[in-house]
Order: structure tokens, then sequence, then C-alpha cells
């Protein structure tokens, strides 16, 4: 399935950034950019659960029970990135973020064609994109990788442009 390896694609290259950028730097807030990594791993906590997990199948009480959601909720949803530094360990985020991508990943994985075309799962309040399934997880998609460019200026700000093992371009 499409959807499925694109989501894949997107969580390799969130994790190829993250781990690229030492935790004792997370919770640096640049002043040009006034997010932080730790604020976007966060946020990429709760976006993942809410746009590929919970509006497809409902709430997970494995989820709920292992992360704390609601104070991810709070941290990394509307408030300002500066509220969030030092709230939670950069390893802990990193775990955390880990587990909703596998979830997220089984969830897509169980979901058949002609699913993708049903409603989004009912009491999951309404999606600022999505009408159905497939939408949501193609939003999915579409929101980690903005993330992705975010934590891409991030590490360059941080310590350095983001090494992809290219050869420095040379004149001829």
């Amino acid at each position: 399935m499409t959807l499925l390896q694109q989501t894949r694609d997107a969580y390799y290259w969130t994790n190829k950034l993250l781990d690229a950028i030492p935790f004792e730097h997370w919770d640096t807030l640049p002043d040009v950019l006034e997010t932080s990594v730790s604020w976007q791993a966060g946020h990429l906590i709760v976006s993942l659960y809410y746009h590929s997990v919970m509006v497809i199948t409902g709430h997970q009480m494995d989820i709920l029970k292992a992360l704390p959601m609601q104070k991810y909720d709070q941290l990394y949803t509307a408030a300002s990135p500066a509220l969030a530094t030092g709230a939670t360990a950069p390893e802990v985020l990193r775990e955390h973020l880990q587990l909703i991508q596998q979830k997220s990943l089984a969830v897509i994985a169980l979901i058949s064609p002609e699913q993708l075309t049903e409603p989004l799962a009912p009491g999951t309040g309404t999606h600022p994109i999505a009408h159905m399934k497939g939408e949501a997880l193609d939003w999915n998609i579409k929101h980690t990788m903005w993330h992705c460019g975010q934590l891409g200026i991030l590490k360059r700000l941080i310590n350095g442009r983001m090494d992809f093992g290219l050869a420095p371009n040379k004149k001829p």
C-alpha cells in the first residue's frame, strides 16, 4: 500500500534528522525559528496519534496508558515551545515517538483499500483536513514531512547542516 510506504519514509526522515541532533541541544530555541527539537518531537507524538491512529481506529488504550497524551497535547500542540522547554527529557520523547510510530504503522498495515474511503472513527471530533480515513493518513504524511523541514532547519542552526552522504559540489 502506497500510504504505508510513504508513512514509513516520512518516519525514516524524521528519525534520521532527530538522531543527528544531540539530546543536549533538543531544548535549544533559536531566535529566528521559535521552536525546538523537543517541541517538534512532542508535537509529532500528538499529531501521529491523532492523524494516523485515533481518527482511524478510535482511542487506543495501550497508547493512552503508556504515554502522557493529555500532558503532551497541552505542551506540544498550541502552547509556545518556550513553555515546553525542559518539560520532558529528550530521551523520553524519542522513545515515545518511536512507540507511536510503530503503532501508527501497525494500524495503517491493517487497513484495506476499501476502508480508506470510510468516514473517520466516530467520537474523534472534527478533523481539520480529512473526512475519510485515507485523507487523514495522507495528511499525516504531509504534516510529518512539514515538521521534517523544520527539524532540518533546526539541525542546521544548532549543530550544522545535515549530512546526507552527498559529495560536495565541485567546480569544474
